[in-house]
């Protein structure tokens, strides 16, 4: 008999809550107890691309930092490339960058000028969906080199900061939400 692999219920079952991290009244979702399991973490990527077959996708984008854990096995799993969008200035090579507002400020992300080809199938993979306005940020680079964006894929929302409003004519997809 063979068990039962996790599913979402037992990923959120995981999500550690943390009060008050990194300041008072933020309700932290840590997810390093579905790291620390290799089932879960498996269980992790499968929910977020397993209606993808190999083949389907061409690169897998994470952003930085917690979306790269994701994104470079999901890559590795769809046999994609992965490529990071950073934050301004931790890149090496040519950018091209995207400003975005924050609750409290604003940033930047940047992406190698060379990292996507026009028409490559891309899906862009992230822990969490808050805001919307880091993943808006990565969308739009994504766009603007030309990637076919298939689908952006978030490991957790916190629907209650209607970050899909600022996706909405964009395909998102999220495994646990509250």
């Amino acid at each position: 008999m063979s068990q039962a692999k996790p599913g979402a219920a037992e990923l959120e079952a995981a999500i550690r809550n943390v009060p008050d991290f990194p300041k008072p009244g933020i309700q932290f979702k840590d997810i390093t107890p579905i790291l620390s399991s290799p089932q879960l973490f498996a269980a992790s990527i499968e929910q977020l691309t397993g209606h993808f077959k190999p083949g389907e996708v061409d690169v897998v984008v994470g952003i930085d930092a917690r979306g790269f854990i994701f994104a470079g096995a999901a890559a590795l799993k769809l046999g994609a490339a992965f490529v990071p969008i950073r934050k301004k200035g931790k890149l090496p090579w040519f950018v091209h960058e995207q400003g975005y507002d924050l609750e409290y400020g604003s940033n930047t992300l940047a992406i190698h000028i060379d990292a996507i080809q026009p028409g490559t199938r891309v899906i862009l993979v992230d822990d969490l969906l808050a805001t919307g306005g880091t993943a808006a940020a990565a969308a739009a680079l994504i766009h603007k080199l030309g990637g076919h964006l298939l689908e952006i894929n978030f490991l957790i929302e916190l629907s209650f900061l209607k970050g899909r409003e600022k996706l909405k004519d964009l395909p998102v997809r999220s495994v646990v939400i509250y």
